[in-house]
């Protein structure tokens, strides 16, 4: 079956997430080796740490919205019929589309706010922590507009 963007989107943003994740647990891997061990700890593992972890969360966020794997409570589901089912869905979506586009708009004017001020440990500007804010927040609009036609075209019967 051919994949679409989303599903390749997704699917890359999931394995940067990891790959983030594997990277975070070395940098603090090396910062405890370094405080027990060498009795000195490299004074950029700490932010090192925090920025992989905010871009992983984040690009992990939005490969959710798409695969669905974030947590859900599905009791309202199961008491609905199909179509309310397929309607709930769909305004979740609806919902979780605003949210992404708070998330661009507003991560991007505190990427902007924060461009000027440098990560002292890292030497890079602060707004690269942030970038992936408006990034993932964009990508979760356009996965849950995805996911809105995927459930349209299953009322026409077309998926």
């Amino acid at each position: 079956m051919k994949r679409g963007f989303e599903d390749r989107a997704a699917d890359l943003l999931a394995r940067l997430g990891a790959a983030g994740l594997l990277a975070m647990t070395a940098v603090i891997g090396w910062q405890v080796f370094g405080r027990f061990v060498l009795d000195h700890s490299p004074s950029w593992s700490e932010q090192t740490a925090l920025v992989l972890m905010i871009w992983y969360v984040f690009l992990a966020a939005a490969a959710g919205v798409w695969e669905r794997f974030h947590i859900r409570i599905e009791i309202l589901e199961q008491r609905l019929s199909p179509r309310g089912m397929r309607n709930l869905r769909i305004a979740i979506h609806v919902l979780i589309a605003g949210f992404g586009l708070v998330f661009a708009i507003y991560g991007t004017l505190l990427a902007w706010d924060v461009r000027e001020h440098v990560i002292p440990s890292l030497g890079i500007s602060r707004a690269f922590a942030y970038l992936p804010i408006p990034f993932a927040g964009l990508l979760m609009t356009v996965f849950s507009i995805g996911r809105i036609r995927v459930r349209l075209a299953e009322k026409r019967g077309v998926r």
